[in-house]
């Protein structure tokens, strides 16, 4: 028999779950990539709605006098100043509405898509949010082509748009909960939320390309490409393992899996609470950081197996809330995505004005931010599964971030090569912690033993996890709007105020991590 060429025997050493479970983790990754992929042409776009006149207050007034002696439409071209209505001298106002009536709608209708989510067949419904986010990140662009000046336009285009993305989010997370056990989550949720900074790369470079020349296609091909991959979407996407006849998590040796809310043991002795004659503290059993590792006990029933995809029904809101940890992470991700978004908003026109760079140049260099990103993302969930300790990581870089930030504003203007030094730094720095939350402690909370094994929870705590972290989403680019006339370094002192918030948030749960690990160590002692 003639030997397997190479290519083959490297196809046939993986087996058909792990291709499954590669192909899921690849599609999911570029659907959602799409979506931040639509979100990032406005950030880019913003400098050539307005741009930078020499002779602001003298042109204003031009107009003003010949308005009042001159029956005339326009005495001068209003492009010269950017796009009406964002030619005016409140123009930072202007397009941070534009921001808040996007992110406002989004943290809005997330709280709703989760439920919304668990009840429908996740193919359908994200299927759906992608064509309708297609058609109205074009319908923004299509203003350009239609000549349309109304500021109502495109307040209602981003709120529309806003709200049909909210079905991304849930239902990814929950299709990839599906797949993927709990085994090194942290470090695979890592590498699979670089998508956020993908996307937000590939954004900006598409958006950057037309945006001095017709920036309407900065728009109208990030809306095709969404589009696009709802397509793919309908084609391809399997919820679950079990709809292909695979298992329901990664074949794995019969080790100890320490990661997250539900830690699971596979074939291993273990002892009760009374047998080893040491209490426990209630809140303690709930903790994300299984308690039961302190004591090393396991009950069959703590273990999340996702048998009861069909026969559980779906949880409330309010029953999402009581699982522990949800409301801490929550309201810190409310402070950390607060920051995330300003710089996604906000960092073009920044370097712009600082840089005195074109918007183009300036859309590129803010990709950095981005790379920077995703390996904060990676490294937060590495060192996760290492410390077992999902809130020591979060609160150990948003610790670094605060004062990186004030780095930032101040290095920022020496030169270009700082700036790109402190943007790769403080992107990992600020994107570290919003990843983690969203990806492998979302997946840990919906996946929690006091759950019993009900699958379909997932999709609401994340929803309630992201929406929470989208009122801050919507905060930050409108609070930078209305502080930034005052002068940027007063915008980087609010981000540092927020990054030191979402720290004392996870104060409790970071304690609780340490008397747990302390607890385990004393109990291997003995």
């Amino acid at each position: 028999m003639a030997q397997l060429p190479p290519g083959i025997r490297f196809i046939t050493s993986f087996s058909r779950d792990q291709w499954y479970r590669a192909f899921i983790f690849s599609l999911t990754f570029l659907l959602y990539a799409s979506f931040h992929l639509s979100r990032k042409p406005i950030s880019i776009v913003k400098g050539e709605l307005h741009k930078q006149c020499a002779s602001q207050v003298e042109l204003d007034s031009y107009k003003e006098y010949a308005a009042q002696i001159q029956h005339v439409r326009k005495p001068l071209n209003a492009s010269q100043c950017g796009w009406e209505p964002f030619d005016k001298s409140n123009y930072k106002q202007l397009l941070g509405a534009l921001d808040y009536s996007f992110l406002c709608a989004y943290a809005v209708g997330m709280y709703l898509s989760g439920l919304i989510g668990e009840r429908l067949p996740i193919r359908y419904y994200l299927t759906g949010g992608m064509l309708a986010s297609g058609l109205f990140t074009a319908m923004f662009g299509l203003g350009y082509f239609y000549n349309v000046h109304n500021l109502w336009f495109y307040i209602m285009a981003q709120i529309a748009n806003g709200l049909v993305q909210t079905t991304g989010w849930p239902s990814v997370v929950t299709c990839i909960g599906n797949w993927f056990g709990k085994g090194r989550r942290g470090l695979i949720m890592g590498v699979w939320n670089s998508h956020t900074s993908v996307g937000n790369i590939l954004g900006s470079l598409i958006a950057a390309y037309w945006v001095s020349t017709c920036w309407g296609l900065s728009f109208v091909v990030p809306g095709v490409i969404v589009a696009v991959m709802g397509v793919v979407c309908f084609l391809f996407l399997i919820e679950h393992p079990k709809d292909v006849s695979c298992s329901c998590t990664p074949s794995s040796s019969s080790k100890t899996f320490l990661n997250g809310a539900s830690r699971c043991r596979i074939q291993m002795p273990t002892l009760n609470a009374k047998e080893n004659g040491k209490p426990q503290d209630p809140e303690m059993q709930h903790l994300l950081t299984d308690p039961e590792n302190c004591s090393l006990s396991l009950s069959s029933s703590s273990v999340a197996t996702g048998e009861g995809r069909h026969g559980t029904s779906a949880i409330s809101f309010l029953g999402a809330l009581r699982i522990p940890g949800v409301v801490e992470f929550s309201l810190c991700l409310l402070f950390a995505k607060l920051v995330s978004y300003t710089f996604l908003f906000w960092l073009p026109l920044y370097i712009t004005n600082v840089e005195h760079l074109d918007a183009k140049r300036a859309g590129d260099l803010s990709t950095l931010f981005d790379v920077g990103g995703i390996f904060g993302g990676i490294l937060a969930g590495l060192i996760s599964d290492r410390l077992e300790k999902r809130a020591s990581t979060c609160g150990m870089m948003l610790l670094l971030a605060a004062p990186t930030l004030y780095m930032f504003s101040a290095v920022s203007k020496m030169g270009l090569e700082a700036t790109v030094v402190m943007l790769l730094i403080s992107g990992a720095l600020v994107n570290g912690p919003y990843a983690l939350i969203t990806t492998a402690v979302s997946a840990d909370l919906g996946t929690h033993k006091s759950l019993k094994g009900n699958a379909r929870a997932l999709s609401t705590v994340t929803a309630i996890i992201d929406g929470t972290g989208s009122v801050g989403a919507a905060l930050g680019p409108l609070l930078a709007g209305l502080i930034s006339p005052s002068g940027w370094n007063n915008v980087f002192y609010m981000l540092m105020v927020a990054d030191a918030c979402a720290l004392l948030l996870l104060l409790r749960l970071i304690q609780k991590e340490l008397q747990c690990h302390a607890d385990h160590t004393l109990f291997k002692e003995h």
